[in-house]
Parts: structure tokens; C-alpha cells; sequence
């Protein structure tokens, strides 16, 4: 259409470091658990922990997954997911709050 210009947004640092931050998370937690449970479990020493367990496991997949969004500006919705997510691993509280706070400040830089 004539008269309509696309608007153009200047990509900065604060998705990709969001997306980077999220990603880092997600996999400290994923390896984390997946340790947890090649010590524990041959022990027999599993338990009742396992559901937990596996929750935060596909937190941290999560969290990977709305980090790698977040790289490519695809999905606002599950970069800040994944952000969130971030938060449950073992390094999550300084990683995750930093991560939600730069895919919140650049939410106008996603599709």
C-alpha cells in the first residue's frame, strides 16, 4: 500500500543477552538434574523427589527453549516463559530476574 511505511525497530543487546542469560540457566539446571539422578538413582535413593525433579527438568527445557525465542526475536510470550523458567535452576535467581527484565525492556524488538 501507498503512504504506508513498515516500521522499522533497531535491534539492541537486551533480547540477546535475555536469550543468552536464559539459556545459560536452563542448562546449568537441566545438566544439574540429570546429575542428580545418575547419582541418586542407582542408589535407590530417588524416591519421591522424582516428579519434582523432572518438573524443574522441563523448566530448564523451557528455559532453553524461550532463550534460543528470545535470540531470534520470535516469540515475546515464550521468551518471557522461557525467562521465567530461568528462574528454577540452581543459578536461576541473579540469571532469571536479569533475563525477565531485558525481554520485558525489549518486548517492542519481537515479531
Amino acid at each position: 500500500m501507498e503512504g504506508q511505511e513498515e516500521k522499522k525497530v533497531e535491534k539492541t543487546w537486551k533480547p540477546t543477552a535475555a536469550g543468552i542469560l536464559a539459556i545459560i540457566s536452563g542448562a546449568i539446571g537441566c545438566i544439574y538434574r540429570v546429575i542428580l539422578y545418575a547419582v541418586f538413582s542407582p542408589l535407590g535413593l530417588w524416591g519421591l523427589g522424582a516428579p519434582s525433579e523432572i518438573l524443574l527438568l522441563m523448566l530448564g527445557v523451557v528455559a532453553i527453549d524461550g532463550g534460543v525465542c528470545a535470540l531470534k526475536r520470535k516469540s515475546w510470550g515464550t521468551a518471557l516463559a522461557g525467562s521465567i523458567c530461568a528462574l528454577f535452576s540452581p543459578l536461576g535467581i541473579p540469571l532469571g530476574i536479569l533475563a525477565i527484565i531485558f525481554v520485558a525492556i525489549g518486548k517492542s524488538e519481537f515479531n
